[in-house]
């Protein structure tokens, strides 16, 4: 059992990590124990309750309590923050019981005053060594709450340490940039307010002890985790007078609040976390297993090399001009062609059409279907851009329903991208384009859809709410899992894309609907090395599209294009009708390359051997979960400041006592032998090598 009850409290154990927590003398739920697993139950410490009396030192504030309300003697972060109409601002939490059901544990605990319940909920997995948390929160009582924050779970660190944080940021054309920042006392936060994910942060952590005692790639102690989560969201990393370090996670409070009437319930979006001694490599490997495993829609999906017309035509597209793409995608080896933006109504350029979700008459006089027709008979899956929660107001949907986009009265609407945004907290948007995405998909064979979101928000307003409207927040993203979930019911089959003007929307909340992200716009191979080095310390490449186009094409090599696109899902975006034969052909071959070795890219665990962020020199590998085979990525950038050609590539994650070929190098070697001594690569500037790894 990967839970266990103990009288000091509870434990759960995963293959090689615990947590624990118990109930302290005073009645307080408080964490005991997060580290690696220990040999006896009786090994985890007991539940700590401070016997300071010093002023302004109390012991209900040095306790680190599992799940913190904002009440009593204390004075950090909290996790929860409730008013009672009865005019109750604090809350005074006690433990009512416990229940476990083999991996899932939950706990009770209650405000009898106000009537408010609190039900905390952990799930082992013991695989990957990983925690889910979230928290149900219910109005038990006689008198109307207010909820003004509410996280999924609050994370304590080992005690008396100094602990670094590295976390995510970015801007369009520039995500997933890794940062690093050595905790001091005070709160670090970083969130997003913009309605999405965002392209600033991401909603992921991992934190390791700064100084001597650091992690690095393949070795040292980190904790890791991830909210599952596609709207607004906070981090709080805390390190308070008393050398206490803890993260909370969760929905973001800034301009939110949720009514509680009586009997009702909220429940908050999942948070994701784990313990490794294996460093940021080993943390990576846990979350992209799990959410291969347990996350995705499609757990055995062959993903696709597709094409995409969007930077071929822009929004010129007809039947004729993407009929000849389709043709010479065709004979390049695509499995998925697809269109993107400009095929709907009145959609001749951004000013005009989103949210009249049919095809436009005079591009497609006789619909999608031939268009669909051509691409089948080619062999190809056909695909469709869409931007579902975006509405322009030159458009019939916003003619017939100006009321329908989030606006304040009497403020003026901003436009961005010549567009606003649709309220999916009404269930009158969610059922529109429920009728008319579904009237799209069951009209025409469409087997990949990419649906983006192109700007931030502003004016959130929805004035005929009849509750408080800095719900919409929460109701918004709950709009849009209604939306896309009841669509993937009635069409299972399709292949869903996340786009957010590339990697504003990318997160886990997103995973349990779509299959793959589209993380950035940049598509400068140069640039995206780096993105991608920061997107894989979260998310697995299986759900990484990315694409080979013609940015950049007379700096970088079109194989080189090709080795940083095939590192995740592999796309293309250039103008084929373009290219000349022979990178035509170039392009077939690269793309059978790709096929024989995706499996290993999308199934195998992640090694990352050199960070593009560090050297001039970077690789990656993937190794399929048996230690039969793998493959290397190699790439070199600028000149270095010296005249260095050659540098020496150690691969990792393979069998130390199997023996191993290296594609390019003579003869077989033990495992071992490729990890410790490796081998030398020579490699001009921005040239990139693929070298398969064969076990004999």
């Amino acid at each position: 059992m990967p839970v266990h009850t103990t009288p000091q409290g509870w434990i759960l154990e995963t293959a090689h990590t615990a947590y624990a927590f118990g109930i302290n003398a005073a009645g307080h739920l408080v964490h005991r124990y997060w580290g690696l697993k220990l040999p006896d139950l009786q090994d985890y410490p007991a539940p700590f309750l401070s016997d300071s009396e010093i002023s302004f030192i109390n012991p209900p504030h040095l306790s680190r309590e599992e799940f913190q309300a904002y009440g009593g003697l204390r004075y950090s972060e909290p996790s929860l923050k409730v008013t009672s109409s009865s005019g109750v601002r604090d809350t005074v939490l006690q433990f009512v019981r416990s229940e476990v059901a083999e991996n899932l544990l939950t706990l009770d605990l209650q405000d009898e005053l106000i009537g408010l319940q609190v039900r905390l909920h952990y799930r082992v997995h013991a695989d990957t060594d990983l925690i889910e948390r979230w928290v149900t929160v219910k109005n038990a009582g006689s008198h109307t709450f207010e909820l003004e924050r509410v996280f999924s779970a609050l994370w304590h660190l080992p005690e008396e340490q100094t602990y670094r944080l590295t976390h995510l940021t970015g801007q369009w054309l520039d995500e997933f940039r890794i940062h690093k920042d050595v905790l001091s006392e005070g709160t670090k936060t970083i969130e997003s307010r913009t309605l999405t994910t965002s392209h600033h942060h991401n909603p992921f952590f991992m934190l390791d002890r700064a100084g001597e005692g650091q992690a690095f790639e393949d070795h040292g102690d980190v904790w890791f985790g991830l909210l599952a989560w596609s709207g607004n969201w906070k981090i709080t990393a805390e390190v308070t007078h008393a050398q206490s370090t803890r993260l909370g996670i969760g929905l973001n409070d800034w301009d939110f609040a949720w009514t509680l009437e009586p009997g009702a319930s909220f429940e908050t979006p999942v948070a994701l976390a784990g313990y490794t001694r294996e460093g940021f490599g080993g943390a990576s490997r846990r979350l992209h297993q799990h959410i291969r495993a347990e996350v995705v829609p499609h757990k055995n999906l062959k993903r696709r090399v597709l094409y995409n017309s969007w930077e071929a035509t822009l929004f010129d597209v007809n039947l004729e001009g993407q009929s000849q793409l389709a043709e010479v995608a065709a004979r390049m080896g695509i499995e998925l062609f697809v269109m993107d933006d400009g095929w709907f109504h009145g959609r001749k350029w951004d000013t005009a059409g989103l949210g009249d979700w049919w095809p436009d008459a005079e591009k497609f006089p006789d619909g999608l279907t031939p268009l669909v027709n051509k691409v089948k008979s080619l062999g190809m899956d056909f695909g469709l851009w869409v931007e579902p929660e975006m509405v322009n107001p030159d458009s019939d949907l916003y003619r017939a329903h100006p009321e329908w986009v989030y606006h304040f009265e009497g403020r003026h609407r901003n436009e961005a991208r010549n567009q606003l945004i649709l309220n999916l907290g009404r269930e009158d948007v969610q059922d529109y384009l429920i009728d008319l995405l579904d009237q799209l998909l069951s009209e025409h064979d469409i087997s990949f859809i990419k649906w983006d979101f192109n700007r931030y928000v502003s004016e959130p307003g929805w004035p005929a709410f009849a509750g408080n409207a800095k719900e919409l927040w929460v109701r918004h993203v709950q709009g849009l899992y209604r939306v896309w979930g009841t669509l993937r019911e009635r069409h299972p089959a399709v292949v869903w894309q996340t786009c957010s003007g590339g990697g504003g929307r990318a997160d886990a909340g997103m995973f349990h609907l779509a299959d793959q992200a589209w993380i950035s716009d940049c598509t400068d191979p140069s640039a995206r090395l780096q993105i991608q080095e920061g997107y894989s310390l979260a998310y697995p490449a299986s759900t990484m599209e990315a694409w080979a186009t013609d940015w950049g094409k007379d700096r970088f090599s079109l194989e080189f294009r090709f080795h940083v696109a095939m590192c995740g899902v592999l796309g293309i975006g250039g103008h084929i009708l373009h290219w000349p034969e022979e990178d035509r052909e170039e392009a077939a071959r690269l793309i059978a390359l790709y096929k024989d070795i995706r499996h290993l890219v999308h199934e195998g665990d992640l090694f990352r051997l050199r960070s593009p962020s560090q050297d001039v020199i970077s690789g990656v590998q993937y190794v399929s979960r048996d230690q039969q085979e793998a493959v290397v990525f190699a790439f070199r950038t600028h000149h270095p400041r010296y005249s260095q050609k050659t540098w020496r590539f150690r691969l990792k994650g393979l069998n130390p006592n199997a023996r191993y070929t290296v594609e390019g190098f003579e003869g077989a070697r033990s495992g071992q032998a490729w990890m410790e001594d490796g081998f030398p690569l020579e490699l001009a500037e921005f040239q990139s090598k693929v070298l398969k790894v064969t076990q004999i």
